[in-house]
């Protein structure tokens, strides 16, 4: 799975504007990326976590609960590492700066 990716901050964005929108379609737009590229991480994710992320519903999309709990964790993750890097960087850098 070297070089592959799971989910991170890209999928999470799509997620977000998917749940936001209710369209693949339409956050492929205002994303700027195409509708295939969207569908193709989403698919791939999906298949590396073995889980469903997007449901299609008539003409538009929603995120399965799943996905709901994974984008609610993913951002709890992020806010702490971006923290923890703020500090990091901090400590190592701040004799350097001055």
């Amino acid at each position: 799975m070297e070089g592959n990716v799971v989910f991170g901050l890209g999928r999470y964005r799509i997620l977000k504007m998917i749940r936001r929108l209710g369209s693949m379609h339409a956050a492929a737009k205002e994303l700027q990326m195409s509708y295939r590229a969207v569908w193709m991480r989403i698919r791939s994710s999906e298949e590396r976590i073995g889980k469903q992320l997007v449901v299609r519903e008539g003409k538009g999309s929603r995120l399965t609960p799943f996905a709901e709990k994974l984008m609610k964790q993913f951002k709890r993750l992020h806010t702490i590492a971006e923290a923890e890097s703020d500090d990091v960087y901090e400590s190592l850098m701040s004799d350097h700066l001055t």
